[in-house]
This record gives C-alpha cells, structure tokens and sequence, in this order.
C-alpha cells in the first residue's frame, strides 16, 4: 500500500455518520474564545462535499436572520467534534447550488423515510471493509 494513503488511514475518522447531499445535519464545532474550548452546533443542509480520503470536506447551508449562512468543514478535522444526521433528504443532484436562489418555505427539500440504496458519505474516502481490514492488519503489527 502506498505511504501517504496508509497515513491517510491512520488519522481518519471512523465514527462518521453515513449521510449525504440534501440531508440535515448538526456539526458539533469546537470554537476557541480566549483561552476557552466549547462545542458550538450548527445545523443546516448539506450542499456539497468535496475532495476524499482524509482531506473531504463539506459544505452546510443554514438561513440565519433571513441571510443564508454556508460553511465549509474538514470532517477529519480534530475541530470537527461530532456530525449528527436529523433528517434525509431526497435530490437528484451532486451540488445543491440552487438552494442559494430561494427563499423561504421554498428551501426545503423532499424527505427521504426510506432506507438508503448506497453508503453516502464514506464514497471515495476508503473507509470500506478492504481498507478497515488492512487497517486494523496493521495496527496489529
């Protein structure tokens, strides 16, 4: 196996969530104010995800005081405390860059009460059951 991916594998993330584009989630945030550590929430719709592997982000957008809010998190970031899943939604798109032009009761999209068909947000960032495997080989060594 390469280097830089077994390294890759080492420091990601395990307990992330399975979720994906058009789900709300809660992103538990540590904030650092003066010399203070606390979690801050911030809840929103998944718009985007980019990258793989250890360096995947994405993005959530929230409307706050009737002004959208979009923000990008690292998910293997050591800021990034904890990523709650409180309702799936149904899209047909990889990028929900539309969303920025509405308003409103207009914003919402679809639920989704049915089981997934295909993991979500682990595509692309080799936590399957090969990679865990071989991860868990070598710990063992």
């Amino acid at each position: 196996m390469n280097i830089m991916r077994q390294l890759e594998l080492e420091h990601m993330k395990s307990s992330i969530p399975d979720f994906g584009v058009g789900d709300t989630v809660d992103v538990h945030y540590l904030i650092k104010e003066g010399d203070k550590e606390r979690v801050q929430v911030f809840t929103g719709t998944v718009i985007k995800f980019q990258r793989s592997g250890i360096r995947r982000t994405v993005t959530v957008r929230r409307i706050v005081a009737g002004e959208g809010v979009e923000r990008t998190f690292a998910l293997h970031s050591s800021r990034v405390a904890d990523v709650k899943v409180r309702d799936r939604g149904i899209v047909r798109r990889a990028k929900l860059y539309f969303l920025r032009d509405r308003e409103g009761k207009a914003t919402r999209l679809p639920r989704n009460l049915g089981k997934h068909k295909w993991p979500r947000s682990g595509a692309g960032s080799g936590l399957n059951s090969t990679a865990a495997d071989g991860k868990a080989d070598n710990a063992e060594s």
